[in-house]
């Protein structure tokens, strides 16, 4: 017999490197992402969502900084300029647009003529303090209730839903004035302003976690049916381990969701119980009593009225923007 013509040729083996990039690729195939990375990854795609994030960060830095900044900026908030800025018949600004100047860059108080900027930025403080200071008290009692509520079911169910009722027809608003206004000048070791801010903190936190109460009661109404839930239960896990191992973990999405749309109404809250007068006292700077002080002025110095009402404006939009961003990243049903 004769040789085959050709010989069959062995198929070269592949290189380490080729092996390591098949391996490398397979493994970037499979990659699981974790709902964080998702979230994150929803939210990067938001730009409005973003915009509001980067507001409220800066916002949050700014009231932490005040004192630096105005330091650095050469104004105290409650130091009166009123013989050198002051029009002595008028009472109001010299110069136009509020005495707006490159000493003051918003301008100046009339009467008084404290420096607006700086009042502004201690303004931020007190807003930012109440408005997530008793969204915080408000999230804290409204999950510890509101999963009670829906895990135990029965008469703890009916017991809290009554008391969230009641708590949502009581007019939170005349409250909280009738409260603030025989408050004691001094408790807890607290005086003047500071028991007034303790008031609002607690009083706002307490009449808002039923809101917050009756999203967690019904999530949790949904999850304790779930299938993780019986296999936790089977294998003979107690309550108190289902409620923070099983459950609580799945309720942080919409809790962080609403502590973010709660968080601007608890500013407005606190603006409008300054603009009333039963706020933070005087000379504490707040964008609500910078308003009301305003109305006698909003003819001749319409910028003083302006100013903080953008303030309030800016803030509300920002958080409320961020929290709609925050919602559609955390949505289940959302597209990835």
């Amino acid at each position: 017999m004769t040789a085959p013509l050709h010989e069959p040729t062995a198929e070269a083996a592949p290189s380490a490197a080729e092996e390591a990039a098949v391996i490398s690729a397979d493994a970037k195939a499979v990659q699981g992402r974790s709902l964080g990375r998702i979230a994150w990854e929803r939210l990067k795609r938001d730009k409005l969502a973003l915009a509001g994030g980067i507001v409220v960060l800066f916002l949050i830095v700014v009231a932490l900084l005040a004192p630096v900044i105005t330091n650095l900026y050469g104004q105290d908030p409650n130091t009166y300029n009123d013989k050198d800025l002051i029009d002595p018949l008028f009472g109001t600004p010299k110069g136009s647009f509020g005495g707006v100047s490159g000493d003051h860059w918003l301008g100046v108080e009339p009467v008084n003529g404290r420096d607006i900027f700086a009042r502004i930025l201690y303004g931020a403080r007190i807003s930012l303090l109440v408005g997530f200071l008793s969204a915080i008290v408000a999230v804290v009692i409204g999950t510890i209730l509101g999963i009670l509520a829906g895990f135990f079911g029965g008469w703890v169910d009916s017991a809290v839903s009554r008391v969230m009722d009641g708590l949502l027809a009581f007019p939170q608003l005349l409250f909280i004035i009738a409260l603030v206004s025989v408050m004691p000048n001094e408790m807890l070791g607290l005086t003047g302003t500071d028991v007034r801010l303790f008031v609002m903190i607690l009083v706002i936190g307490f009449f808002g976690w039923p809101y917050i109460g009756r999203v967690v009661r019904g999530q949790t109404l949904s999850l304790r049916e779930r299938e993780y839930v019986e296999a936790a239960r089977s294998l003979g896990a107690g309550r108190f381990y289902i409620l923070f191992k099983e459950l609580l973990p799945n309720l942080v999405a919409p809790i962080i969701v609403y502590t973010t749309m709660m968080i601007p109404t608890n500013i407005l809250t606190e603006a409008a119980l300054s603009f009333l007068g039963v706020g933070v006292k005087p000379p504490t700077a707040s964008w609500g009593q910078m308003l009301s002080n305003a109305i006698d002025y909003y003819k001749s110095d319409p910028t003083y009225m302006v100013v903080p009402g953008v303030a309030i404006f800016i803030t509300v939009l920002a958080f409320n923007l961020f929290g709609d961003g925050v919602r559609d990243a955390l949505d289940p049903k959302g597209s990835r």
